[in-house]
């Protein structure tokens, strides 16, 4: 058997490629980061071509750097920044227009009219997402009017449609391939997560053509092989996933209730819930985790839009510290925040409150109040948002969370995930390997195609690296009521920040 699964991971701001071999132990990585487009307030833009370029360099770099050849390389495993809309021309393979990055607000006004027209009920029963320009739906149809003939070569079928993961697959089989997964179409807001397929009612209600639209297959079956001309060898793709699911994937989190916090510039959650979609009745979003062997797997998902962005905020914003990693050092100068707030909505506010009009605040300022009790503050304030989250997925649920796996930079700061333990009265759960979202995507493409014989065998590759137990005398009731406080200020002050005359 060839010895190594190549994880494709591309994100938002990197393109990277990770060598996994059959310990499960990554061999080697490479990454190479690439522009942001910011043509307008609130607009986020890639170009299409510099994604596939870079994460071919990267390819090409980890297979230089570990001394191996691509005929070494057993499958390939995909998994990308989700949401992001790329529409190109099926005939030459250029896009028609840069990616729209999931992070763009430029379709805000058309939500906030589906909304008034009473569409919110039948997006959510359907795609269990809430109507938000972060998803893709929205981002076709600007693209469609604003790209001139994109909408008459739409129907004629002369163009495609895809997020980042068909893109990738697109080019590297030479438009042989034009397919995408389960999971990050479940994200477009145009598929129906019961009936797992395309959905003629919201196909409408934004006017896109089906003829546009990918294939949709399992998260880990054989879609095809990289063309000869791209890698000088077929290899097997045979695994995608949306980061977020891959990193649930990755840590191993295939019972029904498991959960995992991936702490990177944002936090995300996922919960497991089995072949069950909850709807959910806290703001949280129903999505699909994964498909394999024609089983379902669906999961609840909450987003915190500022997590480890809050530090960078220190960083680069006031400036109180040189180097992210200072931040720990800085904060245990003192052994409290005395009583100092920070509500980091500095791009909203995500799940469970989803008010996209909210900035950023700090309360509880004194004379006494330091650089040190902000900082702590600001490390304090991702494990606040962080157990709001999951307090609205045991709600949904309707049973409490013992365990939360957790992977991403931020969970170096054990300062951090301490204070999480004690606010959460849950056990936190580090892993070895930290790299659970390409580990997801090499497990899923590892499974399709024998070089792990199952999960079983799969589970036994994943090792804790530190436990963090809830101190059984701590009392965060204040703490939380007080957070909760500062939080309804922010909103409140927004409202009538925002209100018109």
């Amino acid at each position: 058997m060839k010895p190594y699964i190549l994880s494709i991971d591309q994100g938002t701001t990197s393109s990277r490629a990770i060598l996994v071999d059959h310990d499960g132990q990554i061999i080697d990585i490479a990454q190479q980061e690439f522009e942001q487009h910011f043509p307008q307030s609130g607009w986020v833009e890639h170009d299409p071509m510099e994604i596939w370029s870079s994460q071919l360099a990267v390819i090409t770099s980890v297979i230089a750097k570990s001394k191996i050849r691509s005929a070494d390389i057993h499958a390939i495993g995909i998994t990308n920044q989700r949401e992001t809309t790329i529409v190109w021309d099926k005939k030459t393979g250029r896009p028609i227009y840069p990616a729209i990055v999931w992070q763009d607000r430029r379709t805000a006004d058309f939500c906030d009219e589906l909304k008034a027209d009473g569409k919110e009920e039948m997006v959510r029963k359907k795609t269990g997402l809430l109507i938000d320009s972060y998803f893709s739906a929205t981002k076709i149809r600007w693209i469609l009017d604003h790209v001139d003939g994109a909408q008459e070569r739409a129907e004629a079928g002369e163009i495609a449609f895809g997020t980042v993961d068909s893109w990738l697959i697109w080019n590297l089989t030479n438009g042989e391939k034009h397919l995408t997964d389960v999971t990050n179409a479940s994200r477009t807001m145009l598929f129906n997560i019961h009936d797992c397929d395309w959905d003629d009612e919201l196909l409408t209600l934004f006017n896109i053509p089906k003829a546009i639209l990918p294939e949709v297959k399992s998260s880990s079956e054989v879609y095809g092989e990289t063309a000869l001309d791209v890698l000088k060898t077929a290899i097997p793709i045979a695994g995608i996933a949306g980061d977020q699911q891959s990193a649930l994937f990755g840590q191993l989190c295939i019972e029904k209730g498991m959960v995992k916090n991936t702490y990177g510039t944002g936090c995300f959650m996922l919960m497991n819930t089995g072949n069950q979609a909850i709807q959910s009745e806290h703001k949280l979003v129903t999505t699909i985790a994964w498909k394999i062997d024609n089983q379902v797997t669906y999961a609840l998902e909450g987003s915190v839009f500022i997590g480890g962005a809050v530090v960078q905020w220190l960083r680069d914003g006031l400036g109180v510290i040189k180097k992210s990693n200072d931040v720990v050092r800085l904060a245990e100068k003192v052994s409290d925040t005395d009583g100092v707030y920070v509500v980091p909505a500095f791009a909203g506010l995500g799940a469970p409150h989803w008010d996209s009009r909210a900035r950023g605040s700090i309360f509880g300022i004194t004379r006494g109040t330091t650089d040190a009790h902000i900082a702590r503050a600001c490390l304090e304030s991702i494990a606040f948002q962080t157990y709001d989250v999951l307090d609205a997925m045991q709600q949904d649920a309707g049973h409490d969370i013992k365990e939360l796996r957790v992977d991403g930079g931020a969970t170096q700061n054990e300062m951090l995930l301490n204070f999480q333990a004690d606010l959460l009265g849950a056990t936190v759960v580090r892993p070895k390997n930290i790299e659970t979202t390409a580990m997801g995507a090499a497990y899923l493409a590892g499974l399709a195609t024998g070089f792990w014989k199952d999960m079983d065998e799969i589970q036994k590759k994943w090792e804790i690296d530190q436990t963090f137990e809830p101190d059984a005398e701590a009392d965060s009731t204040q703490a939380l009521h007080a957070w909760h406080a500062a939080v309804e200020a922010t909103k409140v002050w927004a409202a009538l920040n925002h209100k018109k005359p």
